[in-house]
């Protein structure tokens, strides 16, 4: 069982962004990785315990913004599928001049 917490919170004001700050290190105390920003994903190994993750989430909500939460079973997981564009490479150093003289 993967449990997935996406949210969308304001950063208008110092606080609301130390209310981000706050949110994300409880979720990575809790056992959550980053998946993508924004959202971040937690294996679980029953029902139960990914309720016992889940309500930790609701008791560490900020006070504004939208925090989704939901999960995905082994085989859901499995069947995602996951792109990225090419990777840009670096490009080659200028090699340098001899001078022969």
């Amino acid at each position: 069982m993967w449990v997935f917490v996406f949210y969308d919170l304001p950063t208008d004001t110092k606080r609301d962004r130390k209310n981000i700050a706050m949110f994300r290190k409880k979720l990575q105390k809790d056992g959550f990785s980053m998946l993508q920003y924004s959202i971040y994903i937690r294996h679980c190994n029953s029902r139960e315990n990914a309720e016992v993750h889940i309500k930790r989430t609701k008791l560490s909500l900020p006070p504004k913004g939208e925090v989704i939460l939901f999960t995905l079973t082994d085989k859901q997981f499995g069947m995602m599928e996951f792109f990225r564009g090419p990777k840009e490479t670096e490009k080659p150093a200028t090699p340098q001049q001899l001078e022969l003289f």
